[in-house]
């Protein structure tokens, strides 16, 4: 098999990434698993980030029909960037990746075997910490083997650059495009696993580490008291819990979000 029933649309919204793009680009081609297609979503960067792109692109016309720049004309924030990358996605598989993440150059290959393998419609990976220059710390968050929509509501194991979802699966179940698409709210990562865990389909977890979440000390996810407030917000207002669910499944969320920091 060949063309857009084997291709994965790897999407990477852009903002003021000038310090990690190219390397997030090489990154990409290095990959073991070939048949890609990299959708650069800029989010109307004020840095040099599109230039180094353009520039990029200019010196690999090799790679004209594998790597796609879209220039957003309006900054709307990273889900919009992402939902725009969804939209022109022409491959059967998608992967999200950060533009300041690492992966591993085997991820592609490991995970889409792993799904085959168990004929997943959303899978994901471990992945390890790492510094500002994405060198690993030694904190491994494991992925579990499975979540259901339940399961996850209490724990926020997953992780964005190690996502791969297949659309055949998840758009049949549901009807259309649209259950690809985050939500424009804070987490909007987390917020887009549980509605697909909502609509009836379990995360698969592959438990090797695929992935690098470069975390600089004044990351904006380091807030915790923000990371507190999003948490919250998604399970009263996003995903409509009671107060008394709400209150249950922070409880564990918070207890297992400490695990993970020691």
């Amino acid at each position: 098999m060949s063309g857009a029933d084997e291709r994965i649309s790897i999407i990477v919204p852009v903002y003021n990434a000038g310090g990690y793009i190219e390397e997030t680009i090489r990154m990409v081609e290095a990959q073991t698993f070939s048949d890609w297609e990299l959708i650069l979503v800029d989010d109307c960067s004020t840095d040099n980030s599109r230039q180094i792109i353009q520039d990029y692109l200019a010196l690999r016309a090799d790679q004209k029909n594998a790597i796609r720049l879209i220039e957003k004309d309006k900054n709307q924030g990273a889900a919009m960037a992402r939902n725009t990358g969804v939209d022109a996605a022409g491959g059967r598989y998608i992967a999200f990746l950060d533009a300041d993440d690492v992966w591993m150059p085997e991820k592609l290959e490991r995970e889409l075997f792993f799904m085959r393998q168990k004929q997943a419609a959303f899978v994901f990976t471990a992945y390890e910490f790492g510094d500002g220059q994405a060198k690993g710390t030694g904190r491994i968050v494991h992925a579990p083997q499975m979540l259901s929509y339940r399961q996850a509501l209490s724990r926020t194991v997953i992780f964005t650059s190690t996502v791969l979802l297949d659309t055949y699966r998840l758009c049949a179940g549901t009807g259309g495009r649209e259950i690809l698409h985050m939500p424009c709210v804070g987490s909007e990562d987390t917020a887009l696993w549980w509605k697909i865990l909502r609509n009836g389909f379990d995360a698969h977890g592959l438990d090797e580490v695929l992935a690098i979440y470069r975390r600089p000390a004044k990351s904006l996810s380091s807030n915790k008291w923000t990371a507190i407030k999003r948490i919250w917000y998604l399970y009263r207002k996003q995903e409509g819990l009671s107060l008394a669910r709400s209150m249950w499944n922070f409880v564990f969320w918070a207890f297992r979000a400490t695990l993970r920091r020691i």
